[in-house]
């Protein structure tokens, strides 16, 4: 009776168990080789999420403060020469429909120091500016220390500093004073960082009849804030320039100060493309060293693999074998690096007070890469192992 002889045929849970074991023998190279998949993944899977968490930070961030807030400011004439909006330049902005509210300040000609023993030339870069009592309820701001500008405060010489300002004059509390020009001024107010408006930071306000009184401010403002409602940004920005200076809008330079936080996001966007791009090139090289552990292995077992030979496994068998220890090698350092990358996302988010924010699919695509790269990395040398002859395997020393 004839019977026809069949090569044997491993099932999936004995090739997984004949490549850990490939693995399991040479512990520190596998950990190694795996190193350089596991950085390359986390570095990528690091980068997308951080992106996506400063996005997601910066998003919530424009919708707290509103992208309905419009600036206008005096430019300069056809002779360069600065030209000065009208006094009644807020009125005339809030005569148009959609506006909410309309606010204003203006620059004032007075030096700040210390106090009157510092030489009037040392400044400390602070800038003065008259400012409207209902500034800081248009731009959302909020008072860190002490008090904004009131009915009765505005009259008086009194000043709310901006965060940089306090800091650079050495204001920790108020009821202290600095001079404005030859003006003692009591500080009142110390506001918090404002995100919006970031050059006001570093400027000393004062009222705007204060500022007259006492400085010589001739009532024109500098910059017009305006907020409308959403639908009707665009509408008003258009009508904006001409509204408050009438047959010289030319002279308004008119822009919305969230556009400078939409613009960082698409910086940030740039980077992180660049910023994958190393992530790539760290992963290709734990692919190459993969394939460099994988070759050595192959020369190291040839007497084993021609021992398989001899024992009846073909050459798909010992083609499977080595490709499924390239492949878990593989996956070993990706799902590491995937760990690590998501790690440091949430641990830096943390730091910085973001919402972190890894995205399933950059877990995914990490672990696919991975993968493919195994698979890449170990088709030569798992080629290379199936064609050794079992004579010459077993003669190998």
């Amino acid at each position: 009776m004839k019977h026809d002889l069949k090569p044997s045929r491993l099932c999936a849970r004995d090739i997984l168990r004949v490549g850990a074991v490939g693995l399991r023998a040479r512990r520190a190279r596998v950990v190694l080789s795996a190193l350089g998949i596991a950085i390359g993944i986390a570095t990528m899977v690091a980068v997308v999420g951080l992106s996506e968490s400063s996005r997601a930070d910066l998003m919530a961030q424009l919708d707290r403060l509103g992208t309905n807030l419009l600036t206008a400011e005096a430019g300069e004439d056809p002779m360069g020469q600065p030209i000065k909006l009208p006094k009644n330049a807020v009125a005339m902005v809030e005569r148009v429909g959609p506006v909410q509210h309309a606010t204003a300040t203006a620059d004032v000609d007075a030096r700040i120091r210390r106090s009157d023993v510092v030489p009037e030339e040392r400044t400390a870069g602070v800038t003065t500016q008259a400012a409207r009592i209902d500034l800081l309820s248009a731009l959302g701001g909020e008072v860190d220390k002490g008090v904004w500008l009131n009915p009765v405060g505005e009259r008086l010489p009194t000043t709310v500093l901006g965060a940089v300002a306090a800091d650079r004059l050495g204001i920790t509390r108020t009821g202290e004073t600095i001079m404005m020009n030859d003006t003692r001024v009591v500080v009142v107010g110390i506001l918090k960082p404002l995100e919006l408006v970031p050059n006001l930071d570093r400027v000393a306000m004062v009222g705007f009849p204060a500022a007259e009184r006492y400085f010589g401010f001739d009532g024109h403002p500098t910059t017009i804030f305006e907020r409308s409602t959403d639908a009707s940004v665009e509408d008003v920005r258009a009508v904006l320039a001409r509204t408050i200076s009438p047959g010289n809008e030319a002279g308004v330079k008119v822009s919305r100060p969230s556009d400078a936080l939409a613009a960082k996001a698409a910086t940030d966007e740039g980077l992180t493309t660049l910023m994958l791009g190393l992530g790539a090139v760290a992963l290709l090289v734990g692919g190459v060293g993969v394939a460099n552990t994988m070759v050595i292995s192959v020369l190291e077992r040839r007497q084993e693999i021609g021992l398989r030979r001899s024992l009846g496994a073909t050459r798909g068998a010992i083609r499977l074998q080595f490709l499924t220890e390239s492949l878990l090698l593989s996956a070993l350092g990706g799902a590491t690096g995937a760990l690590l990358g998501a790690v440091a996302t949430y641990g830096f988010a943390q730091v910085q007070g973001w919402m972190a924010v890894v995205p399933l699919w950059s877990l995914a695509g990490g672990l696919a890469a991975t993968l493919l790269i195994g698979v890449v990395a170990g088709l030569y040398p798992a080629i290379r192992a199936s064609r050794l002859h079992p004579t010459v395997a077993l003669n190998a020393t």
